[in-house]
């Protein structure tokens, strides 16, 4: 069975300069609300900025009206894993924000999320927010043109389960990215390497290891969208857009293309 048939877009270098000026807007808007999630802030407040924000990089959400969505983001808070609706919670002192961000550029792709804690923190928290981050970039980093999908699955699952006793998501995973948000291959965050399509430049991935600080058994709110843990424990969300060329590993939706953690981790740099 090849590429076309299983429904994976492959694509050319042009094409993937085009999905990194959609990953960029997205790097930029999630920079931007970094700098502004505060205290006091509404979720519907922090959507509000992040439209307008994105408007004015030429962009469009992704996520707004997505399955009648109705944000531009997705903003999950404490045990709220993913898929989070703004609207009037007001983000306290203590919290735990998961901001997930999609923009498209002519019909290109980007998205992205980052967890924040606003203020003080347990230490727990704060290294479950590290260690998702984490794996997040070792999934990345797992990466290797002739490679499995599963390489990066397997990386996830490793470095959470190095570090404690987490709950990682399987109901929801990574996917393939690119003139549509979601896409095949998924990209599970765990499981067994050396399994699923090849991997090969040209083909975007989101990675993003949605991770809990106790089970992972979740339920879905009467929103239809947001998903939480079932045993109420607090998670962490990371994901980042890259892609594979012929030099190395290029994450579109990072500000430097992923440059720094790649040389960290010991992988070459594939961007531009």
């Amino acid at each position: 069975m090849g590429w076309r048939d299983r429904g994976i877009q492959v694509k050319t270098p042009e094409q993937v300069e085009g999905m990194r000026v959609a990953g960029l807007v997205v790097g930029r808007t999630l920079e931007m609300l970094r700098d502004v999630a505060r205290p006091g802030l509404t979720t519907g407040e922090l959507d509000q900025k992040a439209e307008h924000h994105i408007r004015q990089l030429g962009a469009t959400p992704s996520f707004l009206g997505y399955h009648g969505f109705s944000g531009s983001i997705c903003v999950s808070v404490n045990d709220q894993v993913v898929h989070g609706v703004p609207g009037p919670r007001v983000l306290a002192e203590g919290d735990v924000v998961s901001i997930d961000c999609g923009a498209i550029v002519a019909g290109w792709h980007g998205d992205a999320a980052t967890t924040l804690a606003l203020g003080e923190v347990s230490d727990e928290v704060r290294a479950l927010i590290r260690v998702t981050e984490e794996a997040m970039w070792r999934g990345i980093a797992a990466a290797k043109t002739s490679g499995r999908v599963s390489d990066i699955s397997f990386a996830v699952e490793q470095h959470v389960r190095a570090h404690g006793s987490y709950g990682i998501l399987e109901d929801y995973t990574g996917h393939g990215i690119g003139t549509e948000m979601h896409q095949p291959p998924d990209v599970p965050n765990y499981g067994r390497a050396g399994r699923g399509p090849r991997l090969v430049p040209g083909l975007a991935l989101a990675v993003e290891p949605m991770v809990t600080l106790g089970s992972p058994e979740t339920d879905i709110l009467e929103d239809d969208w947001t998903v939480v843990t079932t045993d109420g424990s607090w998670a962490a969300h990371s994901e980042h857009t890259f892609t594979l060329t012929d030099e190395g590993s290029w994450v579109l939706t990072a500000l430097d293309g992923g440059k720094a953690e790649l040389a960290a981790l010991g992988v070459p740099y594939g961007g531009d």
